[in-house]
């Protein structure tokens, strides 16, 4: 069965959003040079720092948000309030900078994750199910992007198939050791790395864009909203088109894709 033209249009949508920088991470990068390069340039303690904290944040999320997610009974996703939640907590973070990133990212990814989860679900993903929750984690892998990223390896089906298989072998394992499990298995811990290496990217970049003069009026709490609304467009498109896969099956969305 071919699609419809209103999924066509979802798929368009989708494509739109996961191939192009979302408006509010056009801001982050409306300086330009000077972003990429202040996160090219930072330290080596600092930018292990990040990418430690990032991964942390990652590890955090599987056990944190869903646990609090299958307690709800919302079948909505609350968008607007872990908009305002995230922004709080960028608004804390922000007026320490990196000393408080240790502190401010882990719960901010959270609420991300959280609010990632819920539209996920909305869009027929089991929560239950292993795989559905490790493409929650997965969205965080589809950030920003710098200006020497190649093409061909940031493309969003590149970015799915360089995961794929970590994603199986994570699944493995959670569904023989249970989601709340802290036996780190190897192919968890490549998943997560593999996730944070592009999320720790991006962190930089709102870690940077806070230090430049014409973002510090914005303030972490802005900057935080932003990279929630990013996140949120990133998810919603993710699961449209993984809701299309499991109607139509993945060969016949990829070419809808490349036609549309």
């Amino acid at each position: 069965m071919s699609l419809t033209d209103a999924e066509r249009k979802d798929l368009a949508r989708a494509r739109e959003i996961l191939e192009t920088p979302t408006f509010g991470m056009r801001i982050l990068t409306l300086a330009g040079a000077p972003i990429e390069m202040g996160v090219e340039n930072l330290p080596a303690p600092v930018a292990d720092k990040i990418m430690q904290v990032s991964r942390a944040a990652l590890d955090r999320c599987l056990r944190t948000a869903v646990s609090t997610l299958r307690h709800s009974r919302r079948n909505k996703p609350s968008d607007t309030l872990h908009m305002s939640l995230a922004a709080l907590s960028g608004g804390i973070g922000g007026a320490f900078g990196l000393p408080a990133l240790a502190l401010e990212l882990p719960i901010s990814t959270v609420i991300m994750f959280r609010s990632i989860a819920e539209i996920a679900r909305s869009l027929g993903e089991d929560l239950e199910e292993p795989e559905a929750l490790l493409n929650c984690l997965e969205v965080f892998a589809l950030g920003g992007r710098s200006k020497g990223d190649d093409a061909a390896e940031t493309s969003y089906f590149a970015i799915r198939a360089g995961l794929a298989q970590a994603v199986r072998e994570a699944s493995a394992h959670l569904a023989s050791k249970g989601i709340g499990s802290r036996a780190a298995s190897p192919a968890l811990i490549r998943l997560t790395e593999a996730i944070a290496g592009r999320f720790g990217y991006a962190v930089s970049e709102k870690l940077v864009a806070a230090s430049v003069p014409v973002f510090g009026a914005f303030g972490g709490a802005a900057i935080n909203a932003v990279f929630m609304d990013h996140f949120q467009n990133m998810a919603w498109a993710h699961f449209t088109v993984r809701a299309l896969e499991r109607k139509h099956g993945p060969d016949e969305v990829k070419e809808a894709w490349s036609g549309s």
